[in-house]
């Protein structure tokens, strides 16, 4: 067995039809080679390993070099799919040795956070990945959205075909991604992928000049559904003005779906609403995205409450040893435990997915250590609530 990096072309034979067999129809039909091929140049940057035995690829995973807000501090996040073994060769410890040999890469190159979809949540918590909320579907008639036509909105609203309109949307989303906990972006290569398929219409609307809001749709047949992406707006004018714009397809379509952040509330939008919202999750599709720290510089000058604790860290490649986690001066500090005087600071023990359930905001410190995910005293669930008080993450891309 050997394991080796791919080189682009080397995708189209071995991890690809791999990937295609664990996550596609199968058998695969002879044209999906050629759609392989297109896809090639939205992975060139790509880091791709593989497990090979006797010349044959049995796994897969590749990482993506995107970028996170983690708490409003934008850093470097390697995103991992296309994770898949052979049907003989599975139950064999290559994944394990994969996403070691693929997330050491990825960290030496100063990637301080990692993020994927998972096929079972509970082999990647073993990885110390951790839950991140999953974003919310709401379908409902346009119909109901008839009062938003009587509005009055300050806003412009522009409607052209993503190709058209890609400079405006990636724009938005990376001013997104510096303002939204959670948030993470494509590289260039990848993203370039939406404005060359072209197969989506863009609304965008602009405000003295600038971009608050945005949406990316697709209308499946008249007197079908239109398929909305993520809903992106800055205020509840931005978010009117889209629905707005929905409402006009009253005539056209007898339903809408439209993505939207965890956080977010239809059934608030406006009276008399029927609207349906879901966030299914199950095994192996669809599932939550999961999260983890790869480096304790992840949290370095965060902007916290005033707190102190020390952490053992335990179980992990990555994160280990013992550390005091300092919000005295309102900015984190990742010290040597021995910067605090031995029994003058609370401590807990935690695993790398307990950390990282605290940094991105998903768990209480009380959650962290029902989970099993670390030993956390109550003094100490009282500092780490100061330094990491919940906030839900939105990851927003698919990958």
């Amino acid at each position: 067995m050997r394991i080796r990096r791919l080189a682009a072309e080397e995708r189209l034979s071995t991890s690809f039809p791999l990937q295609a067999y664990a996550f596609e129809a199968s058998p695969m039909a002879a044209a999906r080679t050629d759609e392989f091929r297109a896809y090639l140049p939205y992975n060139a940057g790509n880091t791709t390993l593989v497990v090979e035995e006797d010349d044959v690829t049995t796994a897969a995973a590749s990482a993506i070099p995107m970028r996170q807000n983690l708490r409003g501090a934008v850093l470097p996040m390697a995103g991992v799919a296309g994770v898949a073994t052979h049907p003989l060769a599975r139950r064999r410890g290559h994944v394990r040795t994969l996403m070691h040999q693929l997330l050491d890469g990825m960290r030496d190159e100063g990637h301080q956070l990692s993020a994927l979809h998972p096929f079972r949540a509970s082999f990647y918590e073993r990885f110390g990945y951790v839950g991140l909320p999953r974003r919310r579907t709401a379908i409902f008639a346009p119909a109901d959205l008839a009062p938003l036509l009587r509005a009055e909105l300050p806003d412009e609203v522009v409607w052209e075909r993503i190709g058209a309109g890609y400079p405006r949307w990636r724009a938005y989303t990376n001013r997104c991604l510096r303002e939204r906990h959670g948030f993470a972006v494509f590289p260039d290569f990848r993203a370039v992928g939406l404005r060359d398929r072209d197969d989506r219409w863009l609304v965008s609307v602009v405000r003295d000049g600038e971009t608050v809001g945005a949406l990316t749709y697709r209308i499946d047949d008249h007197a079908g559904t239109l398929i909305a992406d993520d809903l992106l707006f800055d205020d509840p004018y931005a978010r009117a003005s889209l629905l707005q714009f929905l409402a006009r397809h009253v005539d056209q379509v007898a339903r809408v779906s439209v993505q939207l952040p965890p956080d977010e509330l239809p059934e608030l939008w406006l009276t008399d609403l029927d609207v349906r919202v879901e966030a299914r999750v199950s095994r192996p599709d669809p599932t939550a995205p999961m999260a983890r720290l790869l480096s304790l510089e992840a949290l370095a000058d965060q902007p916290v409450e005033v707190g102190r604790v020390l952490v053992e860290l335990v179980g992990d490649r990555w994160l280990a040893g013992r550390h005091l986690l300092d919000g005295t001066t309102g900015k984190l500090a990742v010290l040597p435990a021995e910067a605090a005087a031995e029994g003058s600071v609370p401590a807990a023990r935690l695993t790398a997915a307990g950390l990282s359930a605290l940094a991105y905001g998903v768990l209480d410190p009380v959650e962290v250590a029902v989970r099993e995910l670390g030993e956390v005293p109550v003094d100490a669930a009282a500092e780490l609530r100061r330094l990491f008080p919940r906030e839900l993450p939105y990851l927003f891309v698919d990958f």
